[in-house]
């Protein structure tokens, strides 16, 4: 150890007699490390974001969804007609009765309206549904309650609004307790969702702009047909449910359970009537990707290190015919052949250890930046991203150092002498 510590100050001593030469040495290894670590911290925080917005999704939840067949979507201009597609009742009762492993079964009817308080109005959604709905949507409430079994049962006029639509309504009020109008219908507002998030914005502004209702309300005051019109035409549709959410009730059944409702529908939908979306399957794929991209990012960090090991050898290479004279003194003087090695090891070493740590603090820096400056963005520097970027610094550092020392020390005392 003493002899490490008598090579390093000489190395170090030497490196400070050239104090910008040995900081342009280190600059590849600074940039190498620097670059690793921002990428890899813009890369996880990415990934972490993707991955908690599909993970409050469920990552035990099935998601079913109505979709218009592509032959329907062309309505004729001069008349009227109706169309009927989706999921339905009997469809949810035949998930619920064959699938041991789903414990909990969400029916969701949208329904196109306004909805008034006072002189407020807001076009949205009506998302009929049950007591349980938030089981399995992982919404929460910020004021008030959700509706009862006994309100659903009843076909009470009772709803519960999405954040955005309350405050687009009522501002900054807390409308639990007043009231609002839906067609014309009057229905008591008895809570306030908080936002949602979710891997799809689009859905996340639906459900935060919803107006949730008694799936039985629905039915009544809505029946099961929706008319849209338009200029010279009008479309019906019956739609028994848009919506059907599933939760599995162990995460290995997730998949086979879709694969077998999927399989399922397929013999009672004569058209794809239908979608499936599996948030563990999205949040596997999601993992994936993240895994890939750090790889690509990682391997050009890695020819970057590699870049700055070669300036690190060359250097090295440069500054032993430069030393040769020094070099043939100290063997003169009785210094062996790996006191020579090692001096010359232990400068590359310092060189690149250094580099690193700079690196580090250059990289964090940048990946903090980063997240102030651009919109929406989250980064995530992790210890293993560091303790990797420090250690290939430092294993670079002494590849680069070893044929320039092992040079150093094969040279001959006495021709080293004679060195002008």
């Amino acid at each position: 150890m003493k002899r490490f510590l008598r090579m390093a100050r000489i190395g170090s001593e030497g490196l400070k007699l050239h104090p910008l030469r040995s900081l342009l040495t280190a600059l590849g290894i600074i940039i190498g490390v620097g670059t690793v670590i921002y990428m890899l911290a813009v890369i996880e925080g990415r990934g972490a974001e993707i991955q908690e917005r599909i993970k409050a999704r469920g990552s035990n939840n099935i998601i079913l969804r109505a979709k218009k067949p592509q032959d329907d979507t062309k309505a004729s201009a001069s008349r009227s007609r109706e169309v009927v597609y989706g999921l339905t009742y009997e469809d949810a009762r035949r998930i619920h009765d064959t699938f041991d492993a789903v414990d909990v079964l969400v029916p969701v009817r949208d329904v196109s309206g306004s909805v008034y308080s006072g002189d407020a109005r807001c076009d949205t959604v009506v998302m009929a549904t049950v007591p349980w709905y938030l089981e399995v949507s992982r919404g929460s409430l910020q004021h008030g309650r959700w509706f009862t079994d006994l309100e659903m049962t009843d076909a009470s006029p009772v709803t519960v609004l999405g954040a955005e639509l309350a405050r687009t309504l009522f501002l900054w009020k807390d409308p639990v307790g007043l009231s609002v109008r839906v067609g014309s219908k009057v229905y008591g507002v008895i809570g306030v969702l908080e936002s949602t998030v979710t891997s799809d914005e689009r859905e996340s502004i639906k459900r935060d702009r919803a107006a949730y209702i008694p799936l039985t309300t629905v039915r009544e005051r809505f029946g099961e047909r929706n008319v849209k019109t338009g200029s010279g035409s009008m479309d019906i549709e019956r739609v028994e449910l848009h919506e059907v959410l599933l939760r599995v009730k162990e995460t290995q059944d997730v998949v086979p359970v879709a694969d077998a409702v999927r399989t399922m529908l397929r013999r009672f939908h004569t058209n794809e009537d239908y979608e499936m979306d599996v948030p563990l399957a999205l949040l596997e794929e999601a993992q994936r990707e993240s895994g890939k991209a750090k790889q690509l990012f990682g391997s050009i960090a890695a020819i970057s290190l590699l870049v700055g090991g070669i300036g690190i050898m060359n250097i090295m290479l440069a500054s032993v015919t430069e030393r040769t004279r020094e070099i043939g003194i100290r063997r003169a003087l009785g210094a062996m052949r790996s006191d020579i090695t090692l001096q010359f090891l232990v400068e590359t070493l310092i060189l690149s250890v250094a580099g690193g740590a700079i690196g580090i603090i250059g990289g964090i820096a940048a990946a903090a930046i980063h997240e102030q400056v651009v919109d929406d963005s989250t980064t995530m520097v992790t210890a293993m991203s560091v303790v990797l970027a420090f250690g290939i610094s430092a294993l670079v550092g002494v590849l680069a150092g070893v044929y320039p020392a092992v040079r150093a020390s094969g040279m001959d005392p006495i021709e080293a002498l004679r060195h002008e």
